[in-house]
């Protein structure tokens, strides 16, 4: 179907904290990225904030909040890995991702959390790691021009049933976090200029 067709991978965040092997999905991605270069993306979520505030940027408070969130598995599978302490390879990658990415050829806007409606583009980078404003979830009281025609694809907020959230008739919002952490789905969605979203699960 998609043979012979240039593809884009983009990913959402939250790739530490979040399973037993923290250090090999950070290797895997680093791996894709050599291989594909710019066509694959990957975005800062709020828990590679938090480690590296913890482990780079901050003070005890810090590292402790993170170890409570996820951190000590994540220093686990690098202790069990061999490569501790965390490689300096590994912070420098986490702190470069960028937390937005845009495609405006497709009006597809790309981030962790999701953005502030009203502010956008305008506002602040810890909306699109933190946020889970009902302003953004609530497509229908978008009043922003900017945002008329755009799909915002997002991560962060697990759904209830476990299956993707598009909202309105145009998806002007999909979350695709479908509690995967939780015993839910893993999920991908692609977008594909010849047919309608589509989605595919682990």
């Amino acid at each position: 179907m998609y043979a012979g067709r240039k593809k884009r991978l983009i990913h959402l965040g939250d790739y530490v904290d979040r399973g037993s092997d923290s250090a090999g999905v950070i290797e895997a991605l680093l791996d894709v990225q050599d291989r594909m270069g710019r066509d694959c993306i990957c975005l800062q979520g709020n828990h590679e904030a938090m480690m590296l505030n913890g482990l780079v940027e901050a003070g005890q408070a810090d590292y402790e909040n993170w170890l409570m969130n996820g951190g000590e598995e994540t220093v686990a599978s690098y202790r069990r890995s061999g490569i501790y302490p965390i490689p300096k390879r590994h912070l420098g990658w986490l702190k470069s991702l960028p937390k937005i990415h845009i495609e405006p050829d497709r009006n597809l806007i790309f981030v962790h959390a999701g953005i502030n409606p009203a502010e956008f583009p305008e506002d602040r980078e810890e909306v699109y790691l933190w946020t889970r404003s009902q302003r953004f979830f609530d497509v229908a009281s978008w009043r922003n021009p900017k945002l008329e025609g755009w799909t915002v694809v997002h991560g962060h907020t697990p759904t209830d049933d476990f299956y993707p959230d598009q909202k309105q008739a145009q998806a002007s919002r999909i979350n695709i976090d479908t509690g995967a952490v939780f015993g839910g789905r893993l999920t991908a969605a692609i977008f594909d200029s010849e047919a309608p979203v589509s989605f595919i699960y682990a």
